[in-house]
């Protein structure tokens, strides 16, 4: 277990160097909305030095009520679907740009969103393992101008703990993906 989780660490730290430099260089900065890593993303982006220059800030919203109070979530499918569901990842993401934005940083926040099952067990229907992560990108990263919000599901294994550590290594994957194709 324990090379796995290194071998993890090591990802994310390269991972979130690279998207640190990338966002330093063109004015972009980064900030997270966390349900069930609690910190982690934030922690895989202030461990790099010079973290600062980009990054934000992270808003922990573990209970369904902070993400409605806080981020501004839809209350209504809360209600419906409960925090684990894609809506919510995106809503999330969208949310956090926003509550993170700045008048000088114009359009160049790039917002991030964890939601889902750490387990050990499943949540009601819901699957450990089973994760919700939302990226809102600004226009300043498409070519066209125009900002994008997106999802993506995860299906994870592992104890809580791994499956935390691997929902933060992917959601730097995913962003790593979309700043690595705006440099084309």
């Amino acid at each position: 277990m324990m090379m796995i989780d290194d071998d993890v660490t090591r990802r994310c730290d390269g991972l979130a160097a690279d998207i640190l430099r990338y966002c330093e260089e063109r004015g972009l900065k980064i900030a997270a909305a966390e349900s069930l890593t609690g910190g982690l993303l934030a922690d895989a982006f202030v461990r790099i030095p010079g973290a600062s220059n980009v990054f934000l800030g992270s808003a922990v919203t573990y209970d369904i009520r902070a993400k409605a109070s806080i981020l501004g979530v839809d209350r209504g499918l809360l209600e419906r679907e409960g925090a684990v569901h894609p809506e919510v990842a995106r809503q999330m993401a969208a949310a956090t740009a926003r509550l993170y934005a700045q008048q000088e940083y114009g359009d160049r926040v790039i917002g991030l969103s964890t939601t889902g099952v750490a387990g050990p067990g499943p949540d009601g229907d819901k699957p450990a393992g089973l994760v919700y992560i939302g990226l809102a990108l600004p226009g300043a990263l498409d070519a066209d101008g125009h900002g994008r919000e997106v999802w993506k599901e995860l299906r994870l294994s592992g104890t809580r703990e791994q499956v935390r550590r691997l929902t933060v290594m992917r959601v730097l994957e995913n962003l790593s993906l979309f700043t690595a194709s705006s440099q084309e």
